[in-house]
Formats: structure tokens, sequence, C-alpha cells
């Protein structure tokens, strides 16, 4: 794990820092901080409030499976740091909700694309849990770059806390994944790879068609969208599927 300056005040990761470490360091960093100002509202166009519904039920999940999963792989240091994860997954549905409500909006009960990713991420066991969960988070860190570019106040700072978190969540999926392939077959492992870029580039273009609004209400088009994602996607295959750890991410 190496070093990283995000210009955000939140602590970033080092080389002599485990995650739990830097999980509990960024919590406590967040609580001294406090929440951004939501009595100032917020004025967002329909295409940005309904594409921020649909990412909030996605932030929402309790992530007990997962941490069952972290658990049975018996690593505490892990199963501990996964604990951590999900709380700031947590947070993220929490902030999103607060910006709806200063907004004058409301959450949603669920839909249609969150069932669907959940189903994909309980396929399998915890490779596949976490592969699919990488997806979400490589498609977070264009969505929320994008939304941070917002002239709207509250929009602009929850999209920047939350992508600041996404940073270090795909560079800890990306660790432990690599980890879990460590021993596969290189052919098998390349095999791998391919699949799972195939299908993070499918979830991309269905992402981008589906909250194409928001995007163009920020100034993205679906194409340049696309491209980022991919880019970062196939960044992310190569630190897991080809024994490159660290993984190279822009803002």
């Amino acid at each position: 794990m190496t070093g990283r300056g995000d210009g955000t005040g939140l602590p970033a990761i080092t080389e002599a820092m485990t995650w739990t470490e830097l999980f509990s360091d960024r919590a406590r960093h967040r609580a001294e901080v406090g929440d951004p100002d939501w009595h100032r509202g917020s004025t967002l166009p329909p295409s940005i409030v309904a594409s921020l519904q649909r990412f909030q039920v996605g932030e929402s999940g309790d992530g007990a499976r997962l941490i069952g999963l972290a658990d049975a792989a018996g690593d505490p240091e892990y199963a501990q740091a996964v604990r951590m994860f999900v709380a700031e997954e947590n947070n993220h549905a929490r902030l999103l909700a607060e910006l709806l409500s200063a907004a004058g909006e409301t959450t949603l009960a669920g839909h249609w694309s969150d069932q669907v990713f959940v189903w994909c991420r309980r396929a399998l066991g915890l490779r596949c849990e976490l592969l699919v969960l990488s997806v979400a988070e490589l498609i977070a860190l264009e969505y929320y770059g994008a939304l941070a570019t917002s002239p709207d106040h509250l929009l602009h700072e929850v999209s920047a806390r939350i992508l600041d978190d996404e940073v270090h969540h795909v560079r800890f999926q990306e660790e432990r994944s690599a980890a879990g392939f460590a021993d596969t077959p290189p052919r098998l492992r390349g095999m791998a790879g391919a699949v799972w870029l195939a299908f993070a580039a499918v979830v991309a273009v269905v992402v981008a068609l589906d909250h194409g609004g928001a995007l163009r209400a920020v100034g993205r088009s679906r194409g340049r969208f696309i491209r980022s994602c991919v880019h970062l996607m196939s960044d992310f295959r190569t630190g897991v599927f080809a024994g490159r750890r660290e993984v190279a991410l822009t803002k």
C-alpha cells in the first residue's frame, strides 16, 4: 500500500498502515469534521435526483453476506476491515439521503438495478462477491467524480467525500482480489480477467444509459463516462489478474 495525497484532508494509506488503521483514522477525521451544512439546501435537476435515488439504494445494503464470507476466510484483520468498509458504504447511503432531503426529495425503497447487482454478487463465493463489488466501486469513481464538478455546493461536497472513500475502497478490493488469485495458474487467471472485464464493461454501458440524464446535467457524455470506466477497469484487471498490485486511479 502506498501513500497518496488526495487534497481532502482525510488520512491516506501509507506503507506502515493496515487497512483497519486507515479506516479507523478516516472515521475519526470524519467525526471531527462533521456533516456538510444541510440547512443551506440544494437545488438539483430531476435527472440528478432520480440518479441519486438509485445510487442511494445501492449504497444502503447491510453487508451481512460480505461480512459472513470475510469471517469465514479466517483472517480476523481482514474481517474487521470489511466491517469498517461496510460502515463507510452505509455512511454514503446516509449522506445521499441527507442530500436528497436537503433538496426536498425522498429516497427509494428499492430499485431493480440494485436487485440484479445483488444477485450477481451472491452467485458464488467471496472472490466473486469482491469482483462484482469492485465493478460498482470503479463505476462510482467516475460517477461521483462527474457529480463533484457540479456548481451545487452540497452535491459537490457530498460527491467529493464519497469519491475520496471510493478511491481507497478500490485499492482495498484490488489488494484482496489479487491475493485471492495469486495461486491461480496464469492462463486461468487471464481467462478470468477477460470475463470480468467484459462483464464490467457491460455494467458501465448499462449505468451510462440508465444515468445519462444526470451525467449530461454535469457536462459528462455517456461515451466519455464509458471510456473512463473501462480505462479504470482495465487497470484494475491488470492489478488483480496479472500480478501488478498497484492500481493507477484518476479523478
